[in-house]
């Protein structure tokens, strides 16, 4: 079995997967330190192009997802002054194993998110 960790976003006011939302992934450490490992932006079908990390990239550790909510729906569009009830959502989850498909999708609006493991 391919291990892999993917993501994906759906824009829940719209009905819509949500295009172009910037996703960081970072790695927690024991003692709490954050190391970065990489951004990407979801395609028109709300997901990414590749796995967030897979094959021996996949470690049992904790991890991070940061999704940037609050540039996907103010889009240059409202004043820059006014934060966002939501801006970044940050999801922390654990890898038990490198084996197996670990997923983690969004589902989000202006005003709220829900996540769930999915397969």
């Amino acid at each position: 079995m391919d291990s892999k960790l993917t993501t994906h976003v759906l824009d829940l006011s719209k009905g819509l997967p949500a295009k172009g939302m910037k996703v960081e992934l970072w790695a927690i450490a024991d003692h709490g330190d954050h190391s970065f490992i990489k951004e990407v932006y979801t395609n028109k079908d709300g997901r990414v192009d590749d796995p967030l990390l897979q094959g021996d990239d996949l470690k049992p550790a904790e991890y991070e997802l940061v999704f940037y909510v609050g540039e996907y729906f103010n889009d240059g569009g409202n004043d820059p002054n006014i934060r966002p009830f939501l801006n970044k959502v940050p999801l922390r989850f654990g890898i038990r194993s490198n084996e197996g498909h670990y997923h983690v999708p969004l589902l989000v609006a202006p005003g709220g998110y829900s996540t769930y493991r999915g397969s």
